[in-house]
């Protein structure tokens, strides 16, 4: 059996996700001969390591070059990463789910592009103008704002339409915290005070930031959105 395979099978010990370091140490644990052999070749390396340290190394390399696809998933939404040994199943699952995630974008561009030949010539103008006060929020005080569907467009349940009255401006996490879910949307005074919730927020490092937060400007973005929301 090959070391990267006694890797995996030591996965498989593992319940649920792990980190590569106690990956690991439990490669040691369970093969105490290749943590033997790694101490001694740590021993004539120029740089201070340890045996586990290269086990670990290693273990971090086959995941990056994709050695173990279609045996494990991967967390990379915080650091360290987490992995987690998946079974057959699991992996069926998991493959078709990246799949739907990979051909998401071509879908909702499909729907976009069909709810936008429905739309009145003062729903796209309320559209584009959602648009520019978007980019102007980004670009006048670097707030990472998004148009967003209230009820998702690729919601499976029961999916919005891309028409005005399902938009609203979200901050960049916010969005990506939402996902595919529903939410009721905004109404005109919330929306309101979300923005001006983040305008203060940036407040506090405009300074150090070296942004100019002009309240004239902030307020006639406001009354932009009071006409088109």
């Amino acid at each position: 059996m090959s070391i990267s395979k006694k890797y995996l099978d030591t996965l498989n010990t593992i319940e649920g996700w792990t980190t590569v370091s106690e990956w690991a140490i439990r490669v040691g644990e369970l093969h105490p001969e290749i943590l033997e052999k790694a101490n001694k070749e740590a021993e004539n390396q120029k740089n201070e390591t340890t045996g586990l340290r290269e086990i670990a190394a290693r273990i971090s390399s086959n995941i990056s070059r994709g050695a173990y696809s279609g045996h494990i998933e991967i967390d990379d939404s915080e650091r360290p990463r987490k992995v987690r040994f998946l079974t057959e199943s699991e992996a069926n699952v998991l493959l078709d789910r990246e799949l739907e995630d990979d051909l998401a974008p071509l879908t909702r561009a499909q729907k976009i592009k069909h709810d936008e030949s429905l739309l009145t010539t003062k729903d796209k103008y309320r559209l584009q103008e959602f648009e520019n006060i978007s980019s102007q929020l980004r670009s006048f005080f670097n707030l990472d704002f998004e148009l967003e569907h209230a009820k998702a467009l690729l919601n499976k349940e029961d999916p919005g339409q891309h028409h005005p009255d399902n938009i609203q401006l979200l901050l960049k996490s916010h969005n990506r915290m939402k996902s595919s879910s529903n939410w009721d949307r905004f109404t005109l005074e919330e929306q309101i005070e979300y923005i001006q919730a983040a305008v203060k927020v940036q407040k506090l490092v405009s300074k150090k930031m070296r942004i100019d937060l002009e309240e004239e400007v902030i307020g006639q973005i406001i009354n932009r959105i009071k006409l088109v929301f």
